[in-house]
């Protein structure tokens, strides 16, 4: 082995800037939490849509818990249809029974998913990783808050989407399965398969996305133990494709159509590479340990669950995040990942508990830098804090006019760069950001509410049906809902999509008012709706126009 104590080399001088600076991470990457639950907080009060298409989330959930599926066919009225699978919607359907349809307890299901997801890195790190006492605690606790101080966590995982609870069950069932193969009790090593497996189905149908780590999960377990890989896989794909089967049946095929064959979308290449770019610039601090820790398990060790889970992850989901309706929320499972093997590395790295067997690359590579081993654990206890460090400068975000973060914007002397005074280390210094990066991150005013509650209003005042991009003011006005744009669109995009009777309502002038955000219909309904409806009012909120057209 490289290192063969740490005893015999560490200083007292050393152990003590280890403990402050690693003391120090610990304090920059709680205050990243800090501010992450007062955004969760100020969007559990937001009574409307923060990002497009959280209102349709709720209209799924309100469905389920009425016992109704929500995928129909989309050219009867109201041409309304989810694209998403069912399970974060079913887990939020009995807040609907006790709360009516509101968007906090979809936000808060999504904000206690990263909260668990950070607590399941913490724990694999702590039994994987090495070392002890409090440095073991300590590493534990700067992986799992690490994920939560990513900037795209930090601003997905407040929403009311399915994507953050999708990333829980991807980890949970990841932690769960990473040692079972050397589980001796085999009453015991089966039950935790059967667990592992139900937490990747779960993760499925919470989001398609999951895929990638269902493949991941049967390539480690087919490397490690062939014969369990192919008993419990064809176990665990019975049941899935059995559920599958059964909602395709249940919804006349629409659950196919509109869930599966309607969200295979265009690449766009350049988006890719932006938020791939993006990542590194973000996470590099991490990700580069991670890599190193890969890099290792594939020479010198077995390859591990966390090591085949980050790789796939993110080239796969990276790769797809140039999609049309991807973006940087896609390298959310491959940051979990990171965070894992980044705290596994720095545990180790600390511990001095590298080994390397007699290999030709030990020989040729490792060997002759023995004579170093001291000096390279000592520099690894000052390099493995500043790696926490550096990772929570590059991701910084902070409100930069709220009390009580505004002291520290003026301390850091940053300058907003994004909607309502917010600083976001994702954006360059004039506000631009890679493509397909969310654009969201800052809090909402009052004055951002007073503007959701007027547009309100103009739903309720409308004569006949009302068409809006946002499903949330129709459901605070009692309206119906009709129509969900980008699924429309999704379905337009793969020629699926007719829309004669939506068509033949606007030229009829069936809508009283059509409310838009972005345009994201079908371009033929676009031009139906220009052709006869005019724009008479603007209504700014969250920082972004809502035209509101009427007949005419």
């Amino acid at each position: 082995m490289i290192y063969a104590s740490t005893n015999a080399v560490e200083k007292p001088i050393l152990r003590i800037i280890n403990r402050t600076l690693i003391a120090a991470a610990l304090l920059v990457l709680i205050g990243h939490l800090a501010v992450y639950v007062a955004y969760a907080a100020n969007l559990m009060r937001f009574p409307f849509d923060y990002d497009q298409g959280e209102g349709f989330e709720l209209v799924d959930t309100v469905l389920f818990s009425q016992g109704q599926w929500p995928y129909r066919d989309t050219e009867v009225f109201p041409f309304y249809s989810s694209n998403y699978p069912p399970l974060f919607h079913i887990l939020a359907a009995p807040f609907v029974w006790l709360a009516g349809p509101a968007h906090w307890y979809g936000r808060l299901l999504g904000f206690l998913g990263t909260l668990v997801t950070a607590a399941a890195i913490g724990y694999a790190v702590y039994r994987d990783g090495a070392g002890s006492g409090r440095l073991r605690w300590a590493i534990a606790a700067l992986s799992g808050l690490a994920y939560l101080a990513s900037n795209t966590v930090y601003h997905i995982g407040p929403l009311f989407r399915q994507h953050a609870s999708m990333v829980m069950f991807e980890t949970l069932a990841v932690v769960v399965l990473a040692n079972a193969n050397e589980i001796t009790h085999v009453r015991r090593r089966r039950r935790t398969l059967a667990a592992g497996l139900l937490l990747v189905i779960a993760a499925g149908y919470t989001k398609q996305l999951a895929i990638i780590t269902a493949l991941a999960v049967g390539l480690f377990l087919l490397i490690r133990q062939p014969r369990r890989a192919l008993a419990w896989g064809s176990l665990a794909a019975a049941v899935g494709v059995g559920v599958f089967a059964w909602m395709t049946a249940a919804t006349n095929g629409e659950w196919w159509r509109q869930a599966i064959v309607a969200n295979v979308n265009d690449l766009n290449i350049q988006q890719s590479v932006g938020l791939f770019r993006l990542w590194f610039s973000l996470h590099g601090f991490l990700i580069v340990p991670a890599a190193l820790l890969a890099l290792y398990e594939l020479y010198f060790d077995r390859l591990s669950l966390y090591a085949i889970w980050f790789l796939l992850a993110a080239g796969f989901n990276g790769a797809a995040s140039g999609t049309w309706g991807g973006g940087d929320s896609y390298f959310a499972t491959a940051i979990a990942a990171t965070c894992i093997l980044g705290g596994i590395f720095a545990a180790r790295t600390l511990a001095g508990v590298w080994k390397f067997p007699d290999n030709y690359l030990s020989r040729r590579l490792v060997y002759p830098l023995r004579p170093l081993a001291p000096g390279l654990f000592r520099a690894g206890l000052v390099i493995v804090p500043l790696l926490y460090l550096g990772y929570g400068r590059a991701t910084l975000h902070l409100p930069t006019q709220q009390p009580p973060f505004d002291a520290f914007a003026r301390v850091l002397n940053l300058q907003p760069n994004a909607l309502n005074g917010f600083y976001d280390s994702a954006r360059t210094a004039d506000g631009q950001f890679a493509g397909g990066y969310a654009d969201i991150g800052h809090f909402t005013t009052p004055d951002d509410v007073q503007a959701g509650w007027q547009i309100v209003e103009r739903v309720r005042a409308a004569s006949g049906h009302v068409m809006s991009e946002e499903a949330g003011f129709s459901l605070a006005a009692g309206r119906q809902i009709i129509t969900n744009p980008t699924q429309l669109l999704n379905l337009d995009k793969k020629a699926l999509y007719d829309g004669g009777e939506l068509i033949q309502m606007i030229e009829d002038r069936a809508f009283g008012l059509i409310i838009f955000r972005a345009q994201f219909y079908p371009p033929r309904l676009l031009r139906a709706i220009g052709d006869h409806y005019r724009h008479t009012e603007s209504i700014f909120m969250n920082g972004f126009e809502y035209r509101l057209l009427i007949p005419d």
